[in-house]
């Protein structure tokens, strides 16, 4: 078989029957961050292009999802965002989530395909709120924490203890 065969792990486009899937991941890597199917799905209609999952052969083991958003606007947790802002100012990269087995370049693979999406809708900015101890993993790949003031703490209160919001300029890298 040929290196890029269909057992490689790799990003598609999701799908809505791929909701059930995503959902099984979500609440098996974020058990204290649960989030209703109906969030997620919503999430998928708003901005298909930025929701992706991860494949390996058959089986979904990872999924992405990201949307235009407004910097220092944090999305609430598992609450409806009912509409994508006209004037974004950012690329929001609501979660990614993989299985312990397919981790190895999945995130950097998907915020490289998110950071184009970003940069051909003419923003320059990504967003995302690092929860469990993946601050490094996300500094590695261009973030950086935004120092928390009182406003962006209550923000950031139901992500989780030592939730950081980070930015990733894109017109920098």
């Amino acid at each position: 078989m040929s290196p890029n065969n269909s057992s490689k792990p790799h990003w598609r486009p999701a799908l809505p029957s791929d909701l059930d899937a995503i959902s099984a991941i979500a609440t098996q890597i974020h058990p204290d961050l649960p989030e209703r199917a109906e969030v997620l799905a919503e999430k998928m209609r708003l901005c298909p292009d930025g929701c992706r999952v991860l494949v390996a052969g058959d089986e979904i083991v990872g999924y992405g999802l990201s949307h235009p958003w407004m910097r220092h606007r944090i999305p609430p947790l598992d609450d409806f965002l009912e509409a994508l802002p006209d004037d974004a100012d950012c690329f929001y990269v609501h979660d990614v989530a993989v299985l312990a087995g397919s981790r190895g370049g999945a995130a950097r693979a998907y915020v490289a395909g998110i950071e184009d999406l970003a940069r051909s809708s003419g923003i320059a900015t990504l967003a995302l709120v690092s929860v469990y101890a993946t601050r490094p993993l996300w500094q590695r790949l261009g973030f950086r924490a935004l120092a928390a003031d009182a406003e962006l703490r209550a923000k950031l209160a139901s992500y989780g203890a030592g939730a950081t919001y980070m930015l990733r300029n894109l017109t920098a890298a």
